[in-house]
Parts: C-alpha cells; sequence; structure tokens
C-alpha cells in the first residue's frame, strides 16, 4: 500500500506555515535593523543626536545575542560563559559610544554625523558578535547596518538632487501625458469606428 498523497491545500498550508516559523525566527533581526536605520533617520531629521537611544539600542543587541544563542550554550557553565562574553563585548561597545558622546569630541561632529558613527560603531559591534558565534544571521544585520552608514550619507547629502530629479521626470511626465493620451484616444476611437 502507497502513503496517500498530500492533498493541495495541505501542501499550501504547510509551505505557509514554515513561511510564518521563518519570518518568526528572522523577526529580531529585522526589528533591530529597523530600529537602527529609524534612529539614524529620526537624527538626521531632527539634528539631534539621541544618545540615550543608541545606548539602549545597544543594550538590546546584547540581549539579542544571548538570547538568540542560548540553545546553543550546551550546559549551565556555557550559558555563563555566553552571558559573560557578551557583557563584556557588549560593555566595550558602550564605553565606545559614550566616548564619542562626550561634550568635546560631540562638539566636533554635526548631529546627523554623530548618529552615523554610532550606528557604525553599533554595526562593528554586533558583526563581531556574529563572527564570535559564527552567526550568519548576526553577521548580516551587522554587515547591513554598516552598509546602511554610506547609504544614509548619500541619500544625505543627494537627497535636494533626488527631489529635484524626481521633479524633472514628473514635470516632464506631466507634459507628455496630455499628447500620449490623445494618441491612445483617437486609435481606440479609430478602432471603434472601423467596427
Amino acid at each position: 500500500m502507497s502513503a496517500p498523497e498530500p492533498k493541495r491545500g495541505d501542501s499550501a498550508a504547510a509551505m505557509s506555515d514554515d513561511g510564518r516559523k521563518f519570518l518568526l525566527r528572522q523577526a529580531p533581526y529585522l526589528v533591530a535593523l529597523l530600529l537602527a536605520l529609524g534612529g539614524v533617520a529620526y537624527s538626521n531629521i531632527a539634528r539631534q543626536p539621541l544618545t540615550g537611544y543608541w545606548e539602549l539600542l545597544a543594550l538590546a543587541m546584547a540581549v539579542m545575542c544571548v538570547v538568540t544563542q542560548w540553545d546553543s550554550a550546551s550546559d549551565r557553565s556555557a550559558r555563563f560563559r555566553l552571558i559573560g562574553t557578551q557583557t563584556l563585548h557588549w560593555a566595550a561597545v558602550l564605553v565606545a559610544m559614550n566616548i564619542m558622546m562626550l561634550n568635546r569630541v560631540q562638539s566636533m561632529l554635526p548631529a546627523p554625523a554623530l548618529s552615523l558613527v554610532l550606528l557604525t560603531l553599533l554595526a562593528l559591534g554586533t558583526f563581531l558578535a556574529g563572527v564570535n558565534f559564527l552567526s550568519v544571521q548576526i553577521c548580516f544585520l551587522g554587515l547591513a547596518m554598516a552598509l546602511a552608514v554610506p547609504a544614509i550619507a548619500w541619500l544625505t547629502q543627494s537627497f535636494l538632487f533626488l527631489v529635484l530629479a524626481l521633479l524633472l521626470v514628473a514635470g516632464i511626465g506631466v507634459a507628455v501625458w496630455p499628447s500620449v493620451a490623445s494618441r491612445r484616444f483617437s486609435s481606440h476611437a479609430k478602432l471603434d469606428g472601423q467596427a
């Protein structure tokens, strides 16, 4: 006897359930990336550094690293070592961030630049934590944060150019649209007249 074939709806439900599980496993990494990018975007708009925000985000990254790697620690001593190494690792990142936020250092950088520096430190800490764990997801998160730094700097510098280019394209579209629409209308009218 052969096993009964699964129904098409059963396989679709199983695939959507697998997709939900995958998204749930990746959610901490996506949320961390969105929070980091949101912090830089807010700093660029408000023109003020969010010092407490970056410290809180570094602590959240430390907790995320411990939680996501908890199951890979086999016994109690491995879990204590995990907590200890991550505490030291993220404490070093926080010290580096606080050095950048000292008044003398902070006065040399505008607020958006300080936010990019803090994001760079957070990206470096995240990437190094991923290397320590040999975790592709954490390494990719650190790499994505690091690549966001030049992308955000470019967008900030090119924002006026992008807005002008968008307005130019929209202006050309508004200028050309009536002639394109009238050609389509006349060709449809000819086709209707021939039928």
